[in-house]
């Protein structure tokens, strides 16, 4: 057959060839994700969001440094979405000059504004409690606040990871936010003296001291509960986790704390569109479901359903106040828990 040049063709005939070829240099495309979450975490929902759009999705997985990659990387980097645990990273994603605010009718739908930046640079996508697991054997109340914690009534009965892990500097902030930075510091003094050891290690092992009878009662978000009960590689953290029970401080009153994982879309993004497109589908009916029921987590979409798991624990009231307070207070919290030698342990 011969070559027929362009210039040749019929003028109908060459919009129609360029129309395809136009289509199919854009087709649907790809996105590119770096992600703190662990990649069992999130596959469920990539591979459905790939069904759904079209769209190719490249992850790369890391526990620490991506923030700072991302900087390194600058105009240059390949990144289009974080997606990341706590208030404390989606915040510190922000203030490194990393992320780009959003406008997305969609997202401001289905997204409450105390679970989203107010200027659209970070948005919650699950929710998890700050919690007290209580020993069934040892402590019989079936309700506690977090005020409680400094009661004496607890001296050496508490366990908890360090005071600076992102998930107690924001449930320290909440306490700023609720009762101001002096009153804090005396309640944190007070939890520090209830403490059974050193704080040490994750949210599980301080479940495995009320297990072990080290401690009383512990502290630690609520999806680590399904972690425990799902975890086939190491059996006996169901054991743990049977040996206590879920106590949402505050319900009756202002609530529990929450934190979130969540999303920002690259300063630098070169997928922006997809990179939206897949914000939007983690924070639609079906993302929420999947995430959540994966993660062991609460959808922050009103009106999606809870998994049957996280349903068993029981209703909580979730404090309403928003993370962009609790955020803005983070510095705070961080600066308490150095001035009182949390850390150090409850004989220091």
């Amino acid at each position: 057959m011969r070559f027929v040049p362009a210039r040749v063709l019929a003028p109908a005939l060459l919009s129609l060839v360029l129309a395809a070829s136009q289509a199919e240099a854009a087709g649907p495309g790809e996105v590119n994700i770096y992600s703190y979450r662990q990649p069992y975490l999130i596959e469920p929902l990539l591979k459905e969001f790939t069904l759904e759009t079209g769209i190719k999705v490249n992850v790369i997985f890391a526990e620490k440094g991506l923030i700072e990659r991302i900087q390194a990387e600058g105009r240059n980097s390949p990144a289009d979405v974080l997606l990341t645990v706590d208030i404390g990273n989606l915040t510190q994603a922000t203030a490194s000059g990393i992320a780009q605010p959003i406008r997305s009718a969609a997202l401001d739908a289905a997204i409450p504004q105390a679970y989203r930046a107010e200027d659209g640079q970070w948005f919650g996508l699950t929710r998890r409690a700050r919690v007290v697991y209580a020993s069934k054997e040892r402590v019989k109340q079936e309700s506690i606040t977090y005020e409680e914690l400094a009661d004496r009534k607890w001296r050496g009965k508490i366990c908890i990871r360090s005071g600076q892990h992102g998930y107690n500097v924001a449930l320290i902030a909440s306490m700023i936010a609720h009762h101001g930075e002096a009153w804090t510091e005396q309640w944190l003094k007070g939890v520090k003296a209830n403490l059974a050891r050193k704080p040490a290690g994750d949210d599980r092992l301080q479940v495995k001291g009320v297990y072990s009878g080290e401690c009383d009662i512990a502290i630690g978000n609520t999806y680590y509960m399904g972690v425990m009960l799902k975890n086939d590689k190491a059996p006996e953290q169901k054991a743990w986790a049977d040996s206590v029970n879920i106590l949402f401080p505050n319900s009756d009153e202002r609530g529990t704390h929450v934190n979130v994982s969540g999303a920002v879309v690259a300063k630098h993004a070169p997928h922006k569109d997809n990179a939206v497109k897949l914000v939007e589908f983690l924070a639609s009916d079906r993302g929420q479901e999947l995430y959540a029921d994966v993660n062991n987590e609460y959808p922050v979409k009103e009106g999606v359903p809870w998994s049957p798991l996280v349903k068993s624990w029981g209703d909580f009231k979730p404090d309403p106040i928003s993370l962009n307070d609790i955020a803005a207070l983070r510095k705070k919290a961080s600066e308490l828990v150095d001035k009182v030698g949390f850390d150090e342990g409850p004989s220091s």
